[in-house]
């Protein structure tokens, strides 16, 4: 495998052949035998492109511009911080292409900016069936990093392709634990006078949805509650969704459950409220939608339930980041996720600073291999712990990287302490509808959810 992985990184390397690595005259520059902190007094160093698949259309097409916003945040603090501590920038640029919200057009997303713009990393996905189609026909193959941004499905955890490779990561946590947490919900472990003996879901056909859906089933009746159905519909939109609720509502559930994403849960919320009248939902992270409040309205909404993996919004370092991020891209709100596409393109931009301290002076040495195994160095114990958000956070990151210490990066989203397959376990929120909006109701530290 290594010979494998050794063969793709020459021909990446290959690719990006024309990323410029400036030095005394354009050309690579001699480490120096010096202390690290000299490294680059007599020119700039590396750069290289990140990739970002992202859904600025599709059913998700709302979240597109608050992630690329995310992404371009935390790049941006990289390259302060490198201009300080290297003498330069390190991110040539954040290139963010489509997805469409949908496999296909994020595989050709992701081919361009792998064989055309020469990406070592790439920021993918919201959507877990973009995550998988695109590790699987285009990172894994190509040897480029890949980094979920808000990918949960349970699967993600073992694909078989990644087994060797170690090039898929993630910063959202699997849905093994949002399914925890909205069985707990479900069955009145955690709000009081809030509980369902029976419930069925309709869920998007993917590995999200059967993910999540999956989890929660299994989860509901480990905890003495009966799934009467779980009922999968195709990712593209569709006109209706009367067949589906049909089925899930067959056998009258308390509570119906929603794995799927903003549009078709506005249409299947309107559908199941205008032709089965009825409205005894709970929600999923994909669900808490502007979107999906428009089109119902709040009045059938307000109170409803639902479970997203969450920052703790009093923690420091998702402070930290919702403040830089409210004033760098001028957003009044900050959906599910958007501190995790931060985490995302933040411990790729560390990656990168720390192979630039260890010495790597020319950019085609920068490959996806390369920056997976500086992951876990820059994210897990032990080392000094670092906030994101914060711009002197950052900045001081560099500065110890560059003198040779250990950090451990605190996202803004939660621990990114990688796992043996690439995973992270953070909080998980309990939050409701309101009339014109939606609030987060409780926190359930990761310590606190149950393995099964």
């Amino acid at each position: 495998m290594e010979d494998k992985m050794s063969e793709l990184d020459l021909k990446n390397a290959d690719r990006r052949k024309f990323i410029k690595t400036a030095g005394a005259a354009g050309g690579v520059i001699t480490l120096s035998a010096a202390l690290p902190g000299a490294l680059w007094a007599e020119g700039a160093p590396p750069q290289v492109p990140i990739g970002q698949v992202v859904g600025f259309t599709g059913s998700a097409a709302e979240y597109g511009t608050f992630y690329q916003g995310a992404a371009q945040l935390a790049l941006d603090q990289v390259n302060a911080a490198a201009k300080e501590v290297f003498g330069g920038p390190i991110v040539e640029r954040l290139i963010s292409e489509d997805s469409n919200t949908l496999p296909t057009p994020a595989i050709e997303a992701a081919r361009k900016l792998v064989e055309a713009d020469g990406v070592p990393a790439i920021i993918a996905a919201w959507s877990s069936g973009v995550t998988v189609a695109v590790a699987t026909s285009v990172s894994i193959p190509s040897g480029v990093l890949q980094v979920g941004n808000g990918t949960t499905s349970p699967l993600v955890s073992v694909l078989p392709e990644d087994k060797d490779a170690d090039l898929l990561f993630r910063t959202s946590p699997s849905d093994a634990l949002q399914g925890v947490v909205a069985a707990d919900l479900a069955r009145g472990n955690i709000i009081p006078d809030y509980k369902f003996e029976t419930a069925a879901s309709v869920y998007i056909n993917n590995p999200y949805g059967q993910g999540l859906s999956n989890a929660f089933a299994a989860a509901f009746e480990k905890r003495g509650g009966k799934m009467l159905a779980e009922v999968a519909h195709p990712e593209e939109v569709q006109p209706t969704y009367r067949a589906q609720i049909t089925t899930a509502l067959k056998d009258k559930p308390d509570v119906l459950l929603l794995p799927t994403y903003p549009a078709h849960t506005a249409q299947i919320l309107k559908e199941s409220r205008d032709i089965f009248s009825y409205t005894s939902w709970q929600f999923t992270d994909a669900n808490r939608s502007k979107e999906v409040l428009d089109a119902v309205g709040g009045k059938d909404l307000a109170g409803k339930l639902g479970t997203v993996p969450s920052a703790d919004p009093e923690s420091p370092s998702y402070k930290s980041f919702a403040e830089a991020f409210r004033e760098s891209s001028g957003q009044d709100r900050i959906p599910p996720f958007t501190e995790t596409t931060y985490d995302a393109a933040m411990v790729i931009g560390l990656a990168l600073a720390k192979l630039v301290a260890d010495g790597t002076t020319d950019a085609s040495k920068i490959t996806g291999r390369a920056l997976s195994d500086q992951l876990r160095p820059i994210a897990n114990s032990p080392g000094e712990k670092i906030v994101g958000g914060s711009q002197d956070e950052i900045t001081k990151a560099l500065q110890m990287l560059r003198d040779g210490k250990d950090i451990n990066y605190v996202g803004a989203g939660g621990s990114v302490d990688f796992d043996d397959n690439g995973d992270v376990k953070t909080p998980v929120a309990i939050w409701k509808f309101t009339e014109d909006g939606d609030e987060t109701v409780k926190i359930v530290p990761a310590d606190e959810i149950a393995s099964e």
